[in-house]
């Protein structure tokens, strides 16, 4: 049995867990602005999960939203095991929409901080869906 977590960390964690939510909300806002189509929200399936799927054009986006206290530092915190874990979403994104196969198909991210625009960053990452 696990020792309840003290109050100040439960507060902290949720308090993280909301900035992250508001941080995709931010993320999809900017990308409608920018003319995308957001085609799912925190999509997961198979061990993996994508915070955005979005389409302009001939492309599809998957996005990871990064929230952190500068933008520099929401940047380096796409780790090689979260592109995994990104990748095998997108794979049962595109498993499950089988229109999407012939479009351009890439990994965004947006960056978001306190106080600062967000940074929209295209082909941020690759997917490994081959």
């Amino acid at each position: 049995m696990t020792a309840p977590r003290p109050a100040g960390d439960r507060a902290r964690r949720r308090s993280a867990h909301l900035f992250g939510l508001k941080a995709e909300t931010i993320a999809a806002i900017l990308l409608t602005l920018k003319g995308y189509s957001i085609l799912a929200r925190l999509f997961a399936a198979h061990g993996g999960e994508v915070d955005l799927v979005v389409r302009r054009g001939g492309a599809v986006a998957f996005v990871e939203v990064k929230a952190r206290a500068d933008l520099d530092a929401a940047a380096d915190a796409i780790s090689p095991a979260k592109r995994r874990r990104i990748s095998r979403a997108a794979r049962a994104w595109l498993a499950r929409n089988p229109w999407a196969a012939g479009f351009t198909l890439r990994g965004d991210a947006v960056f978001v901080a306190p106080g600062r625009l967000p940074r929209h960053a295209v082909a941020a990452y690759r997917l490994e869906i081959d």
